[in-house]
Parts: C-alpha cells; structure tokens; sequence
C-alpha cells in the first residue's frame, strides 16, 4: 500500500485509508497522532519526518453504520474473484444470477455470484441444479465492515502493519 495511511478513529477503529500527504497534514495540524511508521521518510527544507503508515485521529468521529453496498467491486471481493460454480480465479469474471430473474431472482447479495464467461454460458438461463451444476459458496451478504468498504478491507489486510488494526474488526476476513 505504498504511499497509502491506515486512519484510526480515537478509539483505534478503522475509518478509512488515505494518502500520506492528507495524513502528514492532518499531523501537521495536531488532529492526528502517528502510531506507526514507515520505514521511508519525508524531508523538506527544514525537517525529516518518518513517513506514516497507520494514524489514530486525536477525537471521536462519530459516524452512523454503514452498510455493505451492492457493487461489482464489492460482490467480487466478497467471492475473492474466484468462479462460485468452477473456483477459477481470474479478473474477468462476469455476474451471475443464481436463480434467473426471469424466474423470479432478486438482484440482491444472496442472488448473485461471481462467474466466468464459461460457467455462465454453461448455466445459461437456468437454475444450478437444472444446469447440473452447484454453488462452491452459498451467497451471501457480507458482515459489515465498519467504514472500509469491503475490497478496501480485503486489500489492506495485505499490509503486515496495518492487520493487526484491522483483525479486530474483520476476523472472518483472516480466517478465508
């Protein structure tokens, strides 16, 4: 995540990822405390400064909860870009809805998988079980994150420093 800042709320709950220049400014400015650095620093004319990696904001930001919104981006993060139908991982990967809508299928998180232009073309307009085919996963709406969206989490868990902050509030994530 080079050149990206883990913020923490007050109360080290993740709130969002931004760049290192929003973060050495809100440093800078006395609203953010730095909690962990990088190994990189930033000079100017008058300082060096260890680059931050994760920062706590120094007040409670009191939001409402968000919820998981249905996108492409976050269905695919949810099925780690993996074919629900084969398990074949790619990045073209289309949208499938298990139960056609012609036949009465929501366009909702339970309805939809991830699935690669083979396997949809297989399926077609049918059911899995008329395509003699079966789910890997049965779909389902993703556990709120609190904040991140669901493919920023996804990805941030992939910087060491950053997971042992993000854990707590996604364990399911570290487990798949």
């Amino acid at each position: 995540m080079d050149g990206k800042v883990l913020v923490l709320n007050e109360n080290y709950e993740p709130l969002n990822v931004c760049g290192w220049r929003r973060a050495v400014g809100l440093l800078y400015l006395g609203k953010a405390v730095m909690v962990e650095r990088d190994s990189q620093q930033l000079h100017s004319p008058s300082v060096i400064m260890a680059m931050p990696s994760v920062i706590r904001i120094a007040y409670q930001i009191k939001r409402p909860l968000p919820r998981v919104k249905l996108s492409r981006e976050s269905l695919m993060a949810r099925d780690q870009h993996r074919c629900q139908y084969c398990g074949k991982k790619s990045k073209h990967l289309t949208v499938d809805h298990v139960i056609p809508r012609e036949r009465g299928g929501t366009h909702s998180w339970e309805n939809l998988v991830a699935c690669c232009p083979k396997c949809n073309n297989r399926k077609r307009n049918r059911t899995p079980q008329e395509a003699g085919m079966s789910l890997i996963r049965r779909p389902q709406q993703p556990r709120f994150l609190p904040y991140l969206n669901f493919a920023t989490m996804r990805q941030a868990l992939q910087n060491e420093v950053w997971r042992d902050y993000l854990e707590p509030f996604a364990p399911h994530l570290i487990a798949e």
